[in-house]
C-alpha cells in the first residue's frame, strides 16, 4: 500500500511555483515587439509620409507661362508671351500648413496608440505562455498521479484487497489525465504562437518563457489613475481630432478669400511693329461661390469632434473603471486562492490520503480529494489569466504606466 501511496503524495504535494526557465523574458519580448512589430513599423511609416505633407502645404501655386498666337499667317500674326502668379490671399498657406502638422499630430497619437496596444498585447501573449508552460507542468503531475494510482489500483485488485472497479476507475482518471495534458500542451503551441505574431518572429521559434504567472502589477491609486486618464491615447487622439478639425475650418474659411492673378507679358502685332508689354490682373468676384457650403461642412465636423471626444473621456472612464473593479475582483480572488483554497484542497487530499492508508476511506475517495485539489489549481490558473488580461486591457486603454512591477 505505501509502494503505491509515497508516489502519489509526492506528486500531489508539489507546491505550485514559477519554475526557473532559461528562456525569453517579459522585457526581452516588449523590446523585440516594440522593434519587430509590423504593425507598429506601419504606423511610424504613416507619420513619416505625413512629412511630406507639410512640405507639399507649404508650397505656393506654380507660375503659368502661356503662348497665344493669332492668325496662322506671318504677315499679320499676332504673338503674346505671357507669365502669371496667382498670389494667395487670406493665409491659406499658413492654413493648410497648420492643417497638414494636425494631420500629423494626430497620426503620431495613432502611433503612441498602437504601440501601447503592442505593449498590452505582448504583456497578456507572454503570461498566456507562461501560465500555459505551468498547465502543462499541472497536467504532466496529474498524469504521473493517475498512472501511479492505476498501478496501484491493479496490484490491489490481483491481490484481491479491491473490486475490479476501483481498478476501472483508475484507468479511466488515467486515461483522463492523459487527454488533459494533450490539451494542455496544444494550448501552449497556440499562445506560443500568438506571441511569435505579436513580436514580429517570422519563424515562431519561441521557446519557454522566464518568468513569474503569479506576478501580478499593483493596483493604481486614485491620483495616479486620474493622471493616467487625462493622458490616455484614446483620449488625446479624440481631442488631437478637434484641432484638426479647427485647423480644417479656418482652411475653409481661407478659402472663401478671392486669390489674386498677376500677369506680366509681351505682345508683337506686325502692324505696330514693335513688341508690346502687357500687364494683367484679374480676381474672381465671390457672387455666388463664397466657399459658403464647405465653410458650413467644417464647422459642423468641428462640432461633431467636440462632442466625440467629450463622449470618448466619459466611455473611456467608465470602461477603466469597470476593468478596475474586475481587476481588483480576480485578485481578491487569486488571494483567497493562495490563502485559502489551496491549503483547503492540499489539507483534503492529505486526509483522503491518511484515510486510505487506515482502510477507512476508498481510492474513490482519494481520487475525489485529488481532482478537487487539481481543480482548484485549475481555478487559480485562470483567475491568474484573467488578471493578466484585465491588466493588460487597462495598459492599452491608459497607455504604458510609469513602471510595472
Amino acid at each position: 500500500m505505501r509502494r503505491f501511496l509515497v508516489p502519489l503524495a509526492c506528486a500531489a504535494l508539489i507546491p505550485f511555483q514559477a519554475q526557473a526557465q532559461s528562456g525569453l523574458t517579459l522585457e526581452r519580448a516588449l523590446e523585440a515587439a516594440l522593434k519587430q512589430n509590423p504593425t507598429l513599423k506601419a504606423s511610424g511609416h504613416e507619420l513619416e509620409a505625413h512629412e511630406g505633407a507639410i512640405r507639399q502645404a507649404g508650397l505656393s501655386p506654380n507660375p503659368t507661362l502661356g503662348l497665344s498666337a493669332e492668325d496662322t499667317r506671318a504677315a499679320t500674326r499676332t504673338t503674346q508671351l505671357t507669365l502669371s502668379q496667382t498670389i494667395e490671399l487670406g493665409g491659406k498657406r499658413s492654413a493648410r500648413v497648420d492643417l497638414a502638422q494636425r494631420e500629423r499630430a494626430v497620426a503620431a497619437m495613432d502611433l503612441e496608440t498602437v504601440r501601447a496596444d503592442v505593449r498590452a498585447t505582448t504583456i497578456q501573449a507572454f503570461f498566456e505562455v507562461l501560465i500555459a508552460q505551468e498547465r502543462v507542468e499541472v497536467a504532466q503531475q496529474s498524469l504521473e498521479i493517475a498512472a501511479s494510482g492505476a498501478q496501484a489500483a491493479s496490484r490491489r485488485v490481483t491481490a484481491g484487497k479491491v473490486s475490479p472497479i476501483e481498478e476501472t476507475r483508475a484507468r479511466v482518471a488515467e486515461s483522463t489525465a492523459r487527454i488533459e495534458l494533450r490539451l494542455a500542451q496544444a494550448d501552449l503551441a497556440a499562445a506560443q504562437r500568438s506571441l511569435s505574431a505579436v513580436i514580429g518572429d517570422a519563424q515562431g521559434a519561441i521557446g519557454p518563457v522566464d518568468g513569474r504567472p503569479d506576478a501580478l502589477p499593483s493596483l493604481p491609486d486614485s491620483a495616479t489613475l486620474t493622471s493616467r486618464l487625462e493622458n490616455a491615447p484614446s483620449l488625446r487622439r479624440a481631442q488631437m481630432d478637434v484641432l484638426r478639425a479647427e485647423a480644417a475650418f479656418n482652411l475653409e474659411r481661407a478659402r472663401a478669400v478671392p486669390d489674386i492673378t498677376v500677369g506680366l507679358g509681351a505682345q508683337r502685332a506686325p502692324d505696330v511693329g514693335r513688341t508690346q508689354p502687357l500687364i494683367s490682373v484679374s480676381i474672381p468676384l465671390p457672387l455666388f461661390d463664397r466657399n459658403q457650403g464647405a465653410q458650413l461642412q467644417a464647422h459642423r465636423k468641428r462640432e461633431a469632434a467636440q462632442a466625440l471626444a467629450q463622449a470618448q473621456a466619459e466611455r473611456l472612464r467608465a470602461e477603466v473603471l469597470q476593468a478596475m473593479d474586475q481587476l481588483q475582483a480576480r485578485t481578491e480572488e487569486i488571494a483567497l486562492l493562495q490563502r485559502e483554497v489551496l491549503p483547503g484542497a492540499q489539507t483534503a487530499y492529505d486526509a483522503a490520503r491518511r484515510g486510505f492508508e487506515l482502510g477507512k476511506f476508498s481510492f474513490l475517495d482519494v481520487l475525489d480529494a485529488q481532482r478537487t485539489f487539481l481543480q482548484a489549481r485549475g481555478q487559480y490558473f485562470v483567475a491568474l489569466s484573467q488578471a493578466h488580461r484585465l491588466s493588460a486591457d487597462l495598459d492599452r486603454r491608459l497607455g504604458a504606466p510609469d513602471a510595472r512591477p
